[in-house]
């Protein structure tokens, strides 16, 4: 059976996304090959998802429908290179963080590219993936993508100018939640509770109320108004908030990591 989905490099995203598009049969293990250097994660592949692999890019890109990119952006041009002369025309989906679709589609001439950015909590199905098209992807290519991204999650499609803001907000947004689960479960251990109590608290907490907010489709301030009474417990603890400067202090963080984004992305471009 020949080759439909090629993936370059077998990393924890990578396995993130096919694992789920095997679970959910969009494709058969026999027609997916992974080029992976390291020989015992080349292993792993087979031993746990029966997969093909190979160490040669050049066999991931062969007869394949679809190529993921799912390498560090650092060697980018190591694996252009090595996909050199083949005549083959797969669409590109890029899940590098930062690289700009300009910058892909030098190295991809004349081939449909789409850049992607996943999050981490695609690995467990919860993710949500903004998908930018380039120059020669058509609707039916977006329409692959947002079937292979749909399977960890959400799918957003944006223009490319924001792919940038994205990177801020979901793409960086789970070490910022992770943080606040963290402070969180501190806080609870301040006031008294033993840490595996204060932790589940935490993250149950938090967990039921993103849950809320997208169920109900109540605006955030909303929630934050029902909870809040006059002269509570709550409110005590945003006004604190506040005079922490929670509220902006998020808003920078999101606003550094798009900044940083930018900057990696003209640092490709050079």
């Amino acid at each position: 059976m020949s080759i439909r989905l090629g993936i370059i490099g077998g990393g924890v995203m990578a396995e993130a996304i096919l694992s789920r598009l095997l679970k959910k049969n969009i494709y058969s293990p026999e027609t997916v090959l992974v080029s992976e250097p390291q020989s015992q994660r080349r292993n792993f592949w087979v031993n746990t998802y029966g997969v093909q692999v190979s160490e040669d890019n050049r066999e991931a890109a062969r007869a394949t429908e679809v190529l993921i990119l799912a390498i560090k952006p650092q060697i980018l041009e190591q694996v252009v290179n090595s996909l050199l002369g083949i005549p083959e025309k797969p669409l590109i989906i890029s899940i590098l963080a930062g690289v700009t679709l300009n910058r892909l589609e030098m190295g991809f001439p004349d081939r449909p590219v789409i850049r992607t950015m996943p999050n981490t909590p695609a690995t467990v199905g919860q993710g949500v993936t903004a998908i930018a098209p380039g120059r020669h992807a058509e609707p039916e290519h977006l329409a692959v993508a947002r079937d292979i991204f749909a399977a960890v999650g959400t799918v957003v499609e944006v223009p490319e100018a924001l792919m940038d803001a994205v990177t801020g907000l979901s793409g960086s947004g789970p070490a910022f939640v992770a943080l606040m689960v963290e402070a969180l479960s501190d806080g609870g251990v301040a006031a008294g509770l033993p840490r595996a109590i204060a932790s589940q608290l935490a993250l149950e907490t938090v967990l039921g109320t993103a849950t809320l907010l997208k169920e109900s489709a109540i605006h955030p301030g909303e929630l934050k108004d029902r909870v809040t009474s006059p002269g509570g417990t709550t409110i005590a603890g945003v006004r604190q908030l506040e005079k922490g400067s929670f509220r902006s202090t998020i808003i920078e963080a999101v606003v550094a990591a798009y900044h940083r984004s930018k900057d990696l992305g003209r640092s490709s471009e050079k």
